[in-house]
């Protein structure tokens, strides 16, 4: 059976481009382009990260090709007018490089590529070496879980624990992604719980839940 991947290291990509500080603009621009990426690590010794030069550190030395900027502009971007000027990528790139741990949860990375304003993190070791690369695309990986996978995990790892001995068979179904629970339970405070824990299960788009109080009539529906 499938298990949830609940790390980056699961989801990054492994084989990765990275350049040397002397690397040059016109290099990193045609690496860019052959391997259609965005942003490439730069790691200096045995792979450390340094730094990261993406395609917006690039982009200043087209912006302001066809004429000097006035002097307000110039003291607002002065990072960018220097990078105007660069011709490696230890003058193009941006540092201290943002990283993320190879052992960092999804929701962590998610997190940081939405705080750092990003679209892509080297995945660095303890030490700060290279050891892959993961994107907004690999993160969203763990919603091509099939259904069945989705509802074997709920079943083994929520059902079973939450409501062992119930009054009938909780019925788990899952379409694209949407989780419903079906059934009568003796205790509906735990109707919450359940909603959190199928929430945190990768993949899982929604939750919908058609639990009947054993004891008294009517259905409690409760959705993310």
């Amino acid at each position: 059976m499938h298990t949830s991947p609940h790390i980056v290291s699961d989801v990054m990509t492994q084989t990765v481009l990275s350049v040397g500080r002397e690397a040059t603009f016109k290099d990193i621009v045609e690496l860019l382009g052959q391997w259609k990426v965005s942003a490439v690590p730069v790691t200096e010794g045995e792979g450390r990260v340094v730094g990261v030069v993406s395609e917006a550190d690039l982009l200043p030395k087209e912006e302001f090709r066809d004429g000097d900027p006035d002097r307000y502009t110039q003291l607002r971007r002065l990072s960018d007018m220097a990078k105007a000027g660069a011709v490696t990528a230890e003058e193009l790139m941006t540092q201290p490089a943002v990283t993320i741990p190879a052992g960092a949860t999804l929701a962590e990375a998610a997190r940081a590529m939405a705080h750092e304003g990003v679209k892509r993190l080297p995945v660095v070791d303890a030490v700060g070496r290279l050891e892959g690369i993961v994107s907004r695309a690999d993160l969203l990986k763990v919603f091509l879980r099939s259904d069945e996978d989705i509802a074997e995990e709920v079943r083994r790892t929520i059902v079973a624990y939450l409501f062992p001995a119930p009054v009938e068979p909780i019925v788990v179904t899952v379409e694209d992604g949407v989780v419903t629970l079906s059934g009568k339970i003796r205790d509906t405070s735990l109707i919450g719980v359940a909603a959190r824990l199928v929430g945190a299960v990768e993949g899982v788009v929604s939750f919908e839940c058609d639990l009947h109080s054993a004891g008294y009539p009517g259905v409690v529906n409760t959705a993310l």
